[in-house]
């Protein structure tokens, strides 16, 4: 008689969001346990969430988005002052200023060959000295009249914060694009090997451009929810979030070298990264600080296995 056998493969960042979850609900109990904390951290992972599925599609083609941090805030302080006028307005146009910084990168990168990391770095510091004499390094207030714009950041739908439904659309959304679409496909044929997929035809520039004008578009989005949700918007706002949204790749287990990996993977590593920090402040007395410190540890560990992976397949 024979017998079947099906092995379930099961990621490790799946493991450890088992773990994360576990211990910290024997500790903390129904302080973290609880249906208020779970949502506190969906809504704070939901930010860091879309700029990561943006920088997914950058590196799938082994490429990198550094400018993400000062395209938020450069959306947040634009969304703040355009409530004044109209909340669809407030909405609308820093997404499309975002629009244009991904096109800028995708440009440069894409077209005059210039290295990504270098690229967005220079359009990084462009972006937040623009946010910073548009406000003079202070923060802008909502306008009192634009009581709308508040739902995008602190409403719910049905019990669900906003933002969280919008982070689940966008994942479902970029998922299916990334795994049955040409184009999708296309950016793992791109980081795989770009020479390969010119010979088989896949425009090359114009793919690679998108994906950053898809980051950009989406990490303005979290911009204007960031400012939503402060009722302000913060030049400031957005420092350090482009190494949280590539660590949270890194983690979910797309390689930094290109080709390999999706945006479904990702979510694992934003929520890793999510429980981590909301861990450190339940605590209440670990310097904030040594979240960073977690992250960078975990990041290189990540890294490495990678590279030893690739390296036995190779």
């Amino acid at each position: 008689m024979n017998v079947l056998k099906s092995k379930v493969k099961i990621s490790g960042s799946w493991i450890a969001i088992f773990v994360l979850i576990l211990v910290p609900s024997i500790v903390y109990g129904d302080k973290f346990f609880s249906a208020v904390n779970a949502f506190n951290v969906l809504r704070q992972m939901s930010m860091i969430g879309l700029i990561s599925i943006g920088m997914t599609c950058v590196i799938l083609t082994a490429g990198i988005d550094l400018s993400v941090g000062a395209t938020v805030a450069l959306a947040a302080v634009m969304s703040a002052g355009l409530t004044e006028k109209s909340v669809f307005l407030a909405i609308f146009l820093p997404v499309l200023s975002g629009v244009f910084i991904g096109a800028v990168n995708g440009f440069v990168i894409a077209k005059l060959k210039i290295v990504p990391f270098i690229a967005t770095l220079a359009v990084q510091m462009a972006v937040r000295g623009i946010a910073y004499i548009m406000t003079d390094i202070q923060s802008i207030p909502v306008a009192k009249s634009a009581a709308g714009f508040a739902v995008l950041g602190r409403g719910y739908f049905y019990g669900v914060p906003i933002p969280v439904i919008i982070l689940a659309v966008v994942l479902l959304v970029m998922s299916f694009v990334c795994r049955r679409t040409p184009f999708g496909r296309s950016l793992y044929a791109i980081g795989g090997n770009e020479d390969a997929a010119k010979m088989m035809g896949i425009k090359v520039t114009r793919n690679k451009a998108l994906a950053y004008v898809l980051t950009g578009g989406l990490s303005a989005l979290a911009g204007v929810i960031l400012c939503s949700r402060l009722g302000a918007g913060q030049p400031l706002s957005g420092t350090g979030w482009e190494m949280d949204a590539v660590a949270a790749v890194a983690i979910g287990g797309t390689l930094l070298s290109g080709g390999v990996g999706g945006v479904e993977k990702t979510l694992s590593g934003v929520l890793i990264t999510a429980l981590i920090g909301n861990i450190i402040n339940l605590q209440g007395n670990v310097n904030t600080y040594v979240q960073q410190i977690i992250m960078g540890a975990i990041v290189l560990v990540v890294i490495i296995i990678q590279r030893r992976t690739q390296r036995k397949e190779g």
